[in-house]
């Protein structure tokens, strides 16, 4: 039969690349995780790796027992942790996921009453994922996904926190900076930064640029909001964010936000959650609490 240490041997030797270092961190001796190994390729009738010199190579099949090893251990981990922490009358963690760069911001606002109001419940964020924020969310990594597209699954709920505008930001110098509106032509000679996101799931080349069969002359990527600003107010090209934000920090940096497009570009925020743990309270006080009308976009300055 299939086991959970079977799991646990395949993530490790392949996370380390070898019996001696995942020996010890799971608390084996090498002749004994050797054993283990040959046992396991026994009972499976087919070999799981293959030897090249004191390195290991997955299999197919080992390639398939790694990837439900990475499904379903988090699972068991998430689960030991909360008997744990309901043995001991602790409240628990709250893992969030942020697949919207920008909302950094607003998250930081909500999570200081909320932590306020939850003495016992510690938060975790979660900004990087290695397979996308929902995989997150189904495989027990986070418990919240704060995303802006959303994906309908049956296990999963998603609801929406707060509206808000796309807009390009450009230094207050810059040739577009007094147009009421731009169009994606008029980006084709810029350089355009943005957040390390693939552009199928930025909102600026799907909603603006890539139905007009425009390219901007270059694309650039940085990682942080203070940084990319940085780079647009000293002329080095423009970028794309909410406006609240936008807003927030044309307030001390010589930035413009201007409409994308005649009509504007029109987005939500929502919140993601597994329908499995809707008994949560605690997480379900965050969820209610992120969605005071008070987070709205128009009041994320205050």
């Amino acid at each position: 039969m299939l086991e959970r240490s079977h799991l646990m041997v395949v993530r490790e030797v392949e996370r380390l690349g070898s019996l001696t270092a995942a020996a010890g961190t799971l608390n084996l001796t090498q002749s004994a995780l050797s054993h283990a190994v040959k046992k396991l390729e026994q009972h499976l009738g087919t070999p799981v790796w293959t030897r090249e010199g004191r390195s290991m190579r997955l299999t197919q099949a080992g390639q398939y027992l790694l990837g439900l090893a990475d499904r379903m251990l988090p699972q068991f981990e998430l689960a030991e942790q909360r008997i744990k922490q309901y043995a001991q009358g602790e409240r628990g963690t709250l893992r969030i996921g942020m697949e919207c760069h920008p909302c950094y911001q607003w998250l930081l606002k909500v999570v200081s009453p909320y932590l306020a109001q939850w003495p016992d419940v510690d938060v975790d964020v979660k900004q990087r994922f290695q397979f996308g924020g929902i995989g997150a969310l189904i495989g027990y990594e986070i418990d919240v996904l704060v995303t802006p597209d959303p994906l309908k699954r049956p296990e999963l709920r998603f609801q929406p926190v707060f509206d808000y505008e796309q807009v390009l930001v450009v230094a207050d110098g810059h040739a577009l900076a007094h147009e009421p509106f731009v169009m994606p032509e008029q980006l084709a000679s810029e350089v355009l930064i943005t957040y390390p996101v693939e552009t199928d799931r930025l909102d600026i080349y799907t909603q603006f640029l890539t139905p007009a069969n425009v390219v901007p002359r270059r694309h650039k990527v940085i990682e942080t909001t203070d940084i990319m600003l940085q780079m647009v107010a000293s002329g080095r090209g423009v970028a794309a964010l909410p406006r609240w934000l936008a807003e927030e920090y044309a307030d001390w940096m010589p930035l413009i936000p201007l409409q994308l497009g005649k009509k504007g570009i029109a987005k939500q925020i929502f919140l993601g959650t597994r329908k499995a743990d809707d008994e949560i309270e605690y997480l379900a006080a965050f969820v209610k609490a992120a969605r005071e009308p008070e987070w709205t976009a128009a009041k994320l300055r205050r």
